[in-house]
């Protein structure tokens, strides 16, 4: 199972926002990592450099290596409207994001192993892949046994009321991908415009 296992925090420091983890480190040390660390002469980034940036940025943010991460922009570009928009959407629909976002994770990793370890189920199917692609009206749950498991069903937080396109109902333990999100009701900061704009050189 391809994903990132380096330091965290040092991943963090480098944008200087907390995208891998709550960030309670930036507030000791939010210099970039390096040699000499603040005090270091750091040039102004040019055009090429940005866009690398925020696409290194996303990629981090929802746990996507390289090759999928261009997979996922290209399938995209052959959807219908703006293609950084449908970029975020995808990778919204992501089931351990979605998973994630519903609450029943604390963070992507944990809903990642939620789902690779077969505790949750797509429309009554069990489903062990992370990158699975939400649909609208896809049912969401815990497997059978995994609901009635506490150690599972406590580390759910409950779903935030902001992500309007999920619902979790948690007397049922179940949920649905109503629809894919508006790119201005997801948080992430992540430029999209530039990432499009380093894939069209």
């Amino acid at each position: 199972m391809a994903r990132y296992t380096g330091p965290k925090t040092k991943i963090s420091r480098i944008f200087g926002e907390p995208i891998l983890g709550n960030g309670k480190w930036l507030s000791k040390n939010s210099n970039p990592p390096g040699q000499h660390g603040a005090a270091r002469k750091r040039k102004s980034l040019g055009e090429y450099a940005l866009q690398l940036r925020e696409k290194q940025k996303a990629k981090y943010t929802y746990g996507v290596l390289e090759r999928q991460f261009r997979k996922t922009f290209d399938e995209a570009s052959r959807m219908k409207g703006v293609k950084g928009e449908n970029l975020i959407k995808l990778l919204e629909a992501r089931l351990d994001n979605t998973i994630f976002r519903m609450g029943l994770a604390s963070s992507r990793p944990e809903a990642r192993q939620l789902v690779a370890h077969k505790h949750i189920s797509v429309n009554g199917d069990v489903m062990n892949v992370p990158s699975y692609s939400c649909k609208p009206g896809d049912i969401i749950s815990y497997r059978s046994k995994s609901g009635h498991n506490t150690a599972i069903t406590s580390k759910s937080r409950g779903k935030n009321p902001k992500f309007s396109w999920l619902d979790w109902n948690e007397t049922e333990k179940k949920g649905t991908f109503i629809t894919y999100p508006e790119r201005e009701s997801v948080p992430e900061n992540i430029k999209e415009s530039l990432i499009v704009e380093l894939y069209s050189k």
